[in-house]
């Protein structure tokens, strides 16, 4: 029953020890979400609302996708699964990587009440080294840029993306391909889902 699942996420204590903001796992699920969006880890503003993508990250991936905010914090329409459900805390060079309890612990169980999903969007490199392991599409694309660069030869139903934050500016600037080409195909994919309709 996903509504029990979602009780029990929300009070996992799991990695209580090792979060500096205490725990406050943050997701967005129902059953008939078609979207699913697999990223790293919310960031201290996320974490403060308990809003998924409530950023400067967010407002860009909506971008990217041409999806309102009305749309995209629609569970009926959008889940939302971080590879970490709460804030990690500080690095020296940003936040510090998504906790790796989390993933083994919920995500197959997610992804079980989740019979709706066609489309599976892993944003950044966790997400992607995680699903698409012992994968060949992983073991000849190894950096992120090929790997979203090539995402046509990636397994079904995934679409490859780098993460959205400002912090990518450079690697966006870097690569101008992406914006002309895969996102337009990108929101193709999108626009098949019918989740504006």
């Amino acid at each position: 029953m996903l509504t029990k699942l979602i009780t029990e996420i929300r009070n996992c204590q799991l990695c209580k020890p090792d979060l500096p903001h205490g725990p406050r796992p943050v997701i967005q699920l129902a059953k008939e979400a078609r979207l699913l969006i697999i990223g790293q880890a919310p960031g201290v503003r996320v974490h403060e609302t308990g809003i998924p993508w409530n950023d400067k990250s967010g407002d860009r991936l909506r971008s990217w996708l041409q999806l309102d905010k009305s749309v995209f914090y629609d569970p009926n329409k959008v889940a939302i699964v971080p590879m970490g459900f709460c804030y990690p805390g500080k690095g020296r060079s940003g936040d510090l990587p998504p906790r790796p309890e989390c993933a083994p612990t919920w995500h197959s169980s997610i992804l079980n009440q989740l019979p709706q999903i066609e489309l599976i969007l892993l944003i950044g490199s966790y997400s992607q080294s995680y699903y698409l392991e012992g994968s060949s599409f992983l073991k000849s694309h190894k950096t992120l840029t090929a790997r979203v660069k090539n995402y046509e030869d990636c397994p079904e139903p995934y679409f490859l993306l780098p993460h959205p934050s400002p912090r990518n500016q450079i690697w966006l600037s870097k690569n101008r391909w992406f914006e002309s080409t895969i996102l337009p195909r990108l929101r193709v994919r999108i626009e098949r889902l019918s989740l504006n309709g």
